[in-house]
């Protein structure tokens, strides 16, 4: 077998090595047979195609368009067709396909069902890196960038399995795979050379030959690559093993969330509102909480997850938070005055939680006073959140099965308890008030505008709930992307369409800005009563609100959202108390109260609650910027290919365009001249250095077959030119026509032109072989002057060894 052939086997062999990371994404490998057997095949296209000879672009190409045809094969018949004719399946069945499949990775967690579209996702994945790294590592000869295909795919399963018992065992196979493809790579490069030297045999001196003989061992370049990739490999697995806690405290202190005890321990930033889209259009509404409460007042009772209180301008997140030890008797809320708190009641809440529920922060009432729950827990006291504990190694304390207590109070404030609230403690109003600079005006204006004319804070955040709720004409639709950036609250007062997030942001923002303290709340609405006497909170439960903080009472719930089922607080009812919200023209609630759906055949954790809670052996650390679907780092990943695919033929005209306007906005005549040549060159009149600017000017006119009025720009133009070069100085030389001149010249070239030339001329120019002369000018000037710089060096240093 000839070097090329082997290296052609081992770098399908490194992709498919690489490629089983990815198998703990989905819960089948059938997949991952169909992917070996077409990337062989595509691999054998390749060595094919390279052993005809053809050109590397002509060898690519072909291996495509075979990948291509076999998918259409083996993905044939998946999906109802919608046309006729190969171009509709292509097109139209095949994109599809593909859609069902980004909408399937958005839809369930790890491991996912093999659905066709995730199927098709997989196996043309690892097609397309099967091909960059055989068109690197075979066709270009270069193994080593080679793995930057298989650091992609390696690092994107990682990334989205998240570790864990066979994480060492995917990178050691990938590991290997690579290693192989630089060894072969390299046993191929010396045996070009011919004989491999090495030592001289044993018991002859140095001076002998350096020949081995055929009974010595040669020890070879390639034995101590060998033996460096094996000792490299062994220490990155052995390492992390042998110190496993090297970041936990050694170099950058505790993880968030991870205190041992007493105080230590931070809570991480993280966003529960990621799959909040995605659970109020789940089609499973699945029973994920279970309770009973004596709390007379059972629709008021919102289960709280977590507060968000850090606002930058793009997202709401939760800010680090130190972590105690869960008290027996949690401390008075903040804010809550002695006058609000006699006239409260405490209830008693006992919870069940699913099987398939995996939160780590616990829903309950909001404030709580005691908790009753087994297990490993920790509280934070500013958002009074519980957490759960890290049990060990990537192993967290969940709600998973959980039955607890909870006390907690059922405040009752009134509206003029609210209304002559005093001012809130300067330190919760310098926190809670912040506002990032890239909020856009119009979210402080509308905030303005809508409260004008009110006299305190409550009368401002009850005029800010009804504009949402009532006379803004804004409309409950979960469909509506959430949206990220700056921009997004803006876009939301100007579409007035969204779900919870968009209303619990907006109100929570615009309060800010008018000097209200304010935070998002994220759980559950209250749910729905059982004939028992039970309440089922399910998926479509969940929800968010905007809290404000009045001085006295504590942070109040507040409901902009014109959702039907959800009930406005008294406190905050401008007239009297109606079910729900007077909205225009409401769209059909996806929250509404509706009876649970038949029980799945499947008994496993629903795809919705697998994103809210992350069913698995670890639970989410860190802040997710999304929504439903796929992330927000998947779209903006898909749209860059998207982008460079489309764009890339495009990059010589955009250039062309650049340099083009750069130089005939400088007004400069050898600028214009410069110009005015490449444009020639472009149509394939290429430029004569040694001739005169007339004689230039009548050469192109000639070639270019010009049009009398272009010819006559061109000969102006050259004139411009003699007198820039020969023109006594201070003459002017210039003249206000010189870009237009070189515009119309330009014109003529192109219309005297055929039309590949011009297509040529347009997306290919001749011109940008300047670009490699400048490269290569750039290179040849680095390195004369590092071969100076070396050679001063050199004769600087102290010569040894003289007399």
């Amino acid at each position: 077998m000839s070097g090329r052939a082997k290296l052609t086997v081992f770098a399908a062999l490194a992709t498919l090595l690489t490629a089983w990371s990815l198998s703990p994404l989905v819960e089948s490998q059938a997949w991952l047979l169909q992917a070996a057997l077409l990337l062989v095949v595509q691999s054998a296209v390749g060595a094919g195609a390279r052993r005809v000879p053809l050109a590397r672009s002509l060898t690519v190409a072909a291996q495509l368009l075979l990948s291509l045809l076999l998918l259409a094969l083996l993905f044939a018949g998946k999906v109802e067709s919608t046309g006729s004719g190969p171009l509709a399946y292509f097109v139209t069945d095949f994109g599809s396909l593909f859609a069902q499949g980004v909408h399937d990775v958005g839809e369930y967690a790890i491991p996912a069902p093999l659905t066709d579209g995730i199927q098709l996702l997989l196996v043309s994945g690892v097609l397309l890196i099967g091909l960059l790294v055989d068109l690197l590592a075979v066709t270009a000869r270069t193994a080593a960038a080679a793995g930057l295909p298989l650091l992609a795919l390696y690092s994107v399963a990682a990334g989205l399995s998240g570790g864990g018992e066979a994480s060492w065992f995917s990178f050691l196979l990938a590991g290997c795979g690579y290693l192989m493809l630089l060894l072969c790579e390299g046993r191929d490069r010396l045996a070009q050379w011919g004989r491999v030297f090495g030592s001289a045999p044993h018991g002859r001196g140095a001076a002998d030959s350096g020949i081995s003989s055929g009974n010595v061992r040669a020890m070879a370049p390639v034995r101590f690559g060998r033996r460096i990739g094996a000792l490299a490999l062994g220490l990155a697995l052995v390492v992390p093993a042998v110190l496993p806690a090297l970041d936990d405290g050694l170099l950058g202190g505790p993880k968030d969330g991870e205190g041992a005890g007493g105080s230590g321990g931070t809570i991480s930033a993280v966003n529960p509102l990621v799959s909040l889209q995605s659970n109020l259009n789940a089609q499973d509404n699945r029973v994920v909480l279970r309770y009973r409460t004596d709390n007379p007042q059972q629709g008021e009772q919102y289960l709280r997850i977590l507060g968000l209180d850090e606002f930058n301008g793009s997202k709401w997140e939760a800010s680090g938070r130190a972590l105690t030890d869960v008290p027996q008797q949690m401390p008075v809320p903040p804010g809550l005055g002695d006058q609000v708190r006699l006239g409260s009641t405490e209830v008693t809440t006992n919870i069940t939680a699913s099987d398939g529920y995996t939160q780590r922060y616990l829903p309950m009432p909001y404030p709580a006073t005691a908790v009753e729950i087994g297990g490993k827990w920790r509280f934070e006291p500013v958002g009074r959140t519980l957490v759960g504990d890290q049990l060990g190694r990537d192993k967290y304390q969940t709600v998973q099965g959980a039955e607890y207590k909870v006390r907690s109070l059922l405040l009752k404030p009134t509206a003029q308890q609210l209304q002559k609230a005093p001012a809130p403690d300067p330190a919760i109003r310098e926190e809670y008030t912040k506002v990032p600079d890239n909020l856009p005006p119009v979210v402080a204006e509308t905030a303005r505008q809508v409260t004008q004319g009110t006299k305190d804070d409550y009368s401002r955040a009850v005029k800010l709930q009804d504009f949402f709720a009532v006379s803004g004409g804004f409309r409950y639709d979960t469909q509506t992307a959430s949206g990220t950036g700056p921009e997004a609250v803006a876009r939301f007062l100007a579409n007035k369409e969204g779900f919870c997030i968009h209303f619990a942001f907006s109100m929570a923002a615009m309060s800010r800005t008018l000097g209200i303290p304010a935070r998002v709340a994220v759980g559950f609405t209250p749910g729905e009563k059982q004939s028992d006497g039970v309440v089922n909170v399910s998926m479509r439960d969940a929800h968010a609100w905007p809290e404000l903080y009045f001085q006295g009472v504590g942070w109040t719930r507040f409901e902009p959202t014109p959702r039907s089922g959800l009930n406005v607080p008294d406190y905050s009812r401008t007239q009297a108390p109606t079910a729900q919200p007077s909205v225009p023209a409401p769209l059909p609630s996806q929250g509404a109260v509706q009876p649970a759906p038949a029980p799945s055949a499947s008994a496993e954790c629903p795809p919705e609650m697998k994103k809210l809670g992350e069913c698995g052996p670890t639970a989410p650390q860190q802040s997710a910027a999304g929504g439903d679907g796929p992330s927000v780092a998947t779209v903006l990943g898909w749209a860059a290919v998207v982008v460079a695919v489309l764009g890339l033929p495009l990059l010589p005209l955009l250039w062309r365009s650049r340099l083009r306007a750069r130089r005939l906005g400088t007004g400069e005549v050898l600028a214009a001249w410069l110009e005015l040549g490449d444009a020639a060159w472009d149509v394939g009149v290429a430029p004569d250095e040694a001739l005169s600017p007339r004689r230039a000017a009548g050469r192109m006119v000639d070639l270019g077959r010009l049009e009398p009025d272009a010819a006559a720009a061109v000969h102006r133009v050259a004139g411009a030119v003699e007198r820039a070069l020969y023109a006594p100085p201070g003459a002017e030389v210039s003249y206000a026509g010189l870009a237009d001149d070189v515009r119309a010249a330009r014109a003529g070239l192109l219309a005297a032109a055929g039309r590949l030339t011009r297509l040529r001329a347009l997306l290919l120019p001749r011109s940008a072989t300047r670009i490699s002369w400048a490269v290569s000018a750039r290179r040849s000037a680095l390195t004369s002057a590092a071969s100076a710089r070396l050679t001063a060096l050199r004769l600087r240093l102290p010569l040894r060894g003289r007399g």
